[in-house]
This record gives C-alpha cells, sequence and structure tokens, in this order.
C-alpha cells in the first residue's frame, strides 16, 4: 500500500484491562492514571536511537474536553517535539470506528516544518494502535518529507 513498512512495539496487548484503563484515563479524564505506566513507557522510548520523538497529536476539541493529550500524558522527562498538528477541529474518536472506517479514513494531519526531518529518524509515540492507521498516516508525512527512518512505540497494541 505504502512501499514502506512502519516499524512499531505495541509494550502492553490491548485486552479488557487496557480497555477500562484507557477508557478511564482517555474517556473518563482521569490524568492520575497517567502514572501507571508512564515510567516505564518512557523509560523504553529513551532507549530508541531517534533524531525526534512526535507524539500524535488531538484535535482541539478534544483538548477542550480533555483537557490534556493523552499521549503526552504517559511521557515522563522524553524531549519531544510538537510536530503534527490535526487537519480538522472535532472528528469522532477512533474508537468509535469500526476497522473499515478507520481503514479508510483521510489524512488527518499537517506536518509543521517538513523540510526539518530530511534525512532524521523519527520516533512517534501514540497510546493505542489498534488497525495501525493514524500511525501510518503520520508515518507518511515524514516520509513525504524525505526522512530516512520512521518508527512507532504504542502503550497497548
Amino acid at each position: 500500500m505504502y512501499g514502506w513498512y512502519l516499524h512499531h512495539h505495541g509494550i502492553y496487548r490491548y485486552n479488557s484491562m487496557m480497555k477500562e484503563y484507557m477508557r478511564r484515563y482517555k474517556f473518563d479524564g482521569d490524568y492520575r492514571l497517567r502514572k501507571v505506566f508512564q515510567c516505564e513507557f518512557s523509560t523504553y522510548i529513551r532507549q530508541i536511537p531517534t533524531d525526534y520523538i512526535v507524539p500524535i497529536p488531538i484535535t482541539t476539541t478534544t483538548w477542550q474536553t480533555r483537557g490534556f493529550n493523552q499521549v503526552v500524558g504517559l511521557l515522563r522527562e522524553v524531549p519531544y517535539l510538537t510536530a503534527l498538528q490535526t487537519k480538522i477541529e472535532k472528528k469522532a474518536p477512533q474508537s468509535s470506528k469500526n476497522r473499515q472506517e478507520r481503514l479508510a479514513a483521510s489524512q488527518p494531519f499537517i506536518l509543521k516544518t517538513p523540510a526539518k526531518f530530511k534525512h532524521k529518524k523519527i520516533l512517534l509515540i501514540d497510546d493505542v494502535y489498534t488497525t495501525g492507521r493514524t500511525l501510518y498516516h503520520a508515518a507518511e508525512l515524514f516520509h513525504q518529507a524525505g526522512g530516512d527512518w520512521v518508527g512507532s512505540v504504542s502503550l497497548a497494541r
């Protein structure tokens, strides 16, 4: 489909316990729950040699509703770059879509300053990898910008 493969690692399996954790953390807005996985998640990410660590962004509406980006909340003492922004202000959450709807989704991101990523290694960070569509959309922009390598890490897959 793309002509390249996204190197991805999910630290945990997305099972019923992780689903409950994500519901409480993301959708109920219990920001304190970030600390459950923050240390281990951040330690794993810091061990990957990369030029830029880029968390997946959320829409303005999600930010206003939730008050935090759940991906950034999982990072502790990890220098990251806000290189992506969402094209739209409000969208249906990925969790509300089925597999076909997720795979059919159009590019939701814009890459700020693409020239900065030429010949660089980029590590994308997300909370959950389901179909991979969100991460592949983001990775596509870094590949188009001339990035040498794009990988990704999620808390769960």
